[in-house]
């Protein structure tokens, strides 16, 4: 039952409907209390997930929202759902992926730092700034994505003539063209080829964004647009000598579809601790899930 609800993205109500419809009368309160002590019984393998996790040398993190109800309001308050994802896939890492979704109240930047404690690598994410607090040493680094930096310029240029946003767009398209050459290659092939073809890109790029900023006025969507990339160019740039770093963090924002899928299903949790439960039993079955994948395209054909 509570793999069937967070699988196919079902609601509590409407599986208490389907068994309705089979003669089988059970209240949504029934279900909620199975769904929680199932994530009393498997709390240990989470955790051993979370610590799993965390002993990678490089970890993807993103955040998204989670509505809850509060309790005596009669409205949802936001929570969130913090993802941290291994995968090593790209570049031919034999470790199995991973993901871990944590339930917090807030987005606050201490909420990574106590979920990651004890991690030291490199962490993947986009431009929350919020992440910084947990590179405040030496033990974590951040690479930026592409993603995030592309994003706000094909916005531009979708909406009308933008040469400066189309040129952009071109510039790190090439970027990507080379990720397409390297991918599954070893680290240390893919670290060849990024700086023998991607750094010069990187190059040209970063004089070419301050020049063109220096035109614009500062108020405008473009000019924040190069400002967002400027601003996080050390973290940006940082896969080009580290071959186990992604281009981008696309990995987890795909990890964090099935999420909001079953949010847009169930609307809300019923409270902070049945945001817990979510968090738990989506992490296991999203993992299980990405190992699946795997064995499929491993088995022998018949």
């Amino acid at each position: 039952m509570v793999k069937s609800r967070r699988a196919t993205h079902l609601p509590l109500y409407r599986q208490a409907q389907i068994y309705a419809r089979q003669g089988v009368t059970l209240a949504r309160s029934t279900l909620a209390d199975w769904v929680g002590r199932a994530a009393w019984q498997l709390r240990p393998v989470y955790e051993r997930l979370l610590a799993h996790i965390r002993s990678s040398p490089k970890i993807f993190a993103d955040e998204t929202t989670a509505p809850v109800l509060d309790p005596g309001r009669g409205r949802t308050k936001t929570g969130q759902l913090w993802t941290y994802v291994r995968d090593d896939r790209p570049w031919g890492g034999t470790d199995p992926p991973a993901v871990a979704y944590v339930y917090a109240p807030d987005r606050k930047g201490e909420r990574p730092v106590a979920h990651l404690a004890g991690f030291v690598g490199v962490l993947q994410v986009d431009g929350y700034a919020g992440y910084r607090q947990i590179a405040g040493g030496n033990r974590v680094q951040l690479a930026f994505c592409w993603a995030h930096v592309r994003r706000r310029f094909y916005e531009l240029a979708a909406a009308g003539p933008a040469p400066i946003a189309s040129e952009a767009l071109q510039r790190i398209a090439g970027l990507y063209a080379i990720e397409d050459k390297i991918r599954g290659q070893t680290p240390d092939q893919g670290c060849i080829v990024r700086r023998e073809h991607s750094q010069p890109i990187i190059d040209a790029l970063q004089p070419w964004l301050r020049e063109k900023l220096s035109l614009l006025s500062q108020k405008t969507k473009l000019a924040e647009a190069i400002r967002y990339a400027l601003s996080r160019w050390e973290g940006l740039t940082r896969f080009i000598d580290d071959g186990r770093i992604e281009i981008d963090s696309n990995t987890v924002e795909r990890l964090i579809k099935p999420i909001a899928l079953n949010r847009k299903n169930a609307l809300f949790a019923g409270s902070d601790a049945r945001g817990e439960h979510w968090a738990l039993i989506a992490s296991l079955i999203e993992t299980s899930n990405s190992a699946a994948s795997i064995r499929s395209r491993i088995s022998p054909t018949s």
